[in-house]
């Protein structure tokens, strides 16, 4: 059975850190957990140090002095990681560790390369109108010029056979790690299969970060990825 790998990105999520730690590791399917705090000013730090021996599988630390990024948080974990699959999983709560086996069952066919977990092939809230068709015109675009038909490329679910992610060439720090490690995969010709999950938006009172030019951002990684 592949070893699954779970990188965290982590800026300020003191309120939900010890949680999702919690539930990545009560699913069972994680091989490592590789947490990267990316310069968090909160209590992040310390509570990411308390939760490093307390339980399996083991949680490696990794710590940017300064927030660079969650593209440059990715790809530190990824310098860390030991596993044949990488799992990106958002510190927020979103999204739940329970659909794990979803994600990792397309796996089973070796010429799957990467898995999506859509929140838009299931019944999901939505955080806001804006942001909901925001990241439909996204998918649309890289359907568009990719020639795919994929439903959700901004959703935070995605798992990728290591090797695949490592040769990909990222080089985004920011939000724009969802459309450049699409458009450099597709434009490699890895097959990226999607599958359902369940998703618990939260509000930006609440701390959600991503904002509208990070959409501007995406729609331009696509298009800049697709002519260069």
């Amino acid at each position: 059975m592949p070893r699954l790998s779970v990188i965290l990105p982590i800026h300020n999520e003191a309120a939900t850190v010890g949680e999702i730690v919690r539930r990545v590791r009560a699913s069972g399917w994680a091989h490592e957990i590789v947490a990267v705090d990316d310069g968090s000013t909160d209590t992040t730090p310390a509570m990411l140090a308390g939760l490093q021996f307390t339980g399996a599988p083991p949680l490696t630390l990794c710590r940017h002095v300064q927030r660079r990024g969650k593209g440059a948080a990715i790809r530190t974990g990824l310098s860390a990681v030991t596993g044949d699959l990488v799992l990106v999983q958002d510190a927020d709560l979103e999204y739940d560790p329970a659909d794990y086996p979803a994600l990792l069952a397309p796996f089973a066919d070796p010429a799957v390369g990467a898995v999506y977990g859509s929140r838009n092939l299931r019944s999901n809230p939505r955080s806001t109108k804006a942001f909901y068709w925001g990241g439909r015109l996204i998918s649309t675009a890289a359907n568009l010029l990719y020639g795919t038909r994929l439903t959700d490329i901004a959703t935070g679910y995605k798992v990728f056979r290591a090797p695949l992610l490592r040769a990909a060439g990222l080089a985004g720090d920011g939000f724009e790690f969802c459309p450049e490690v699409t458009a450099r995969l597709l434009r490699r010709g890895v097959i990226i299969r999607e599958v359902p999950v369940s998703y618990r938006p939260r509000t930006w009172s609440e701390g959600k970060k991503i904002r509208a030019r990070d959409g501007v951002i995406a729609l331009w990684t696509l298009l800049r990825l697709r002519v260069g």
